[in-house]
């Protein structure tokens, strides 16, 4: 069984005249504890292979949340005020919604960036998995430059990126989360992604300073296969039994 909700955003410079902002976020229920929360990538939202996620982890006995971040899907606000600190924001209001006692998190491609200073941050968080997480601001380089020069960078879909988007990234280097992380981290990762270098996730394993699960999907680009998609989920929660024990 899954149900909407609309969680508001509360804070300094989230009102307006109407109230608060909300975020849409589905609740799939599981008769357990547990919970696992899923972060979407930066152009993305919570339908697609989200359901599919979720009620695989309904099957594997925990609660899971999806959301669209603020200007993303069902969500209020403007694309282009959801930077980094307004995910973690919008991510923090969500979890402090449901009110867990612990959680796990997964997030995809700039979701894995939200999920890991998140994860770095809140104690409730047992375990965090990534799919070809950004970990470094060199992925934006692209962006960054337009923005440098023009800006603000527009993507083919109309949404838009400006300096604020570069300025939230840049206080939030990865290396917070190396001289932080102690839980368990599993990072899965296309050997053909040309978006987030794979390389990247090599490093980052090699950096962080506790237990990393990382796998090479040869064949799979940033968009895994269905077949890629089903093998990732499989050995999520294969590793998760461990992990989340």
């Amino acid at each position: 069984m899954s149900q909407t909700h609309r969680i508001p955003i509360t804070g300094a410079g989230t009102g307006t005249d109407t109230g608060p902002p909300t975020v849409a976020a589905v609740h799939h229920e599981a008769e357990s504890d547990d919970w696992l929360v899923f972060c979407h990538g930066l152009r993305s939202d919570k339908s697609g292979s989200y359901e599919q996620r979720c009620r695989q982890a309904v099957e594997a006995g925990y609660n899971a949340v999806r959301f669209d971040c603020r200007g993303c899907g069902e969500s209020d606000g403007a694309f282009v005020e959801s930077t980094l600190e307004a995910r973690l924001t919008d991510l923090h209001h969500v979890v402090d919604y449901f009110d867990p006692d612990s959680y796990v998190l997964f997030g995809s491609s700039f979701g894995g960036k939200v999920a890991f200073h998140a994860a770095a941050a809140d104690d409730r968080v047992t375990a965090v998995a990534t799919r070809a997480p950004v970990t470094t601001a060199g992925t934006f380089d692209e962006y960054r430059a337009a923005v440098e020069r023009d800006g603000e960078w527009t993507f083919d879909t109309g949404d838009r990126i400006d300096r604020r988007f570069f300025d939230a990234l840049d206080r939030h280097p990865f290396d917070d989360v190396v001289t932080t992380l102690s839980i368990p981290v599993a990072i899965f990762h296309g050997g053909d992604d040309a978006v987030v270098d794979p390389a990247d996730s090599f490093d980052a394993a090699r950096r962080l300073e506790t237990d990393v699960c990382l796998e090479r999907f040869a064949g799979e680009g940033h968009r895994f296969s269905q077949a890629g998609e089903q093998r990732l989920l499989d050995r999520l929660f294969g590793w998760l039994e461990w992990a989340d024990g």
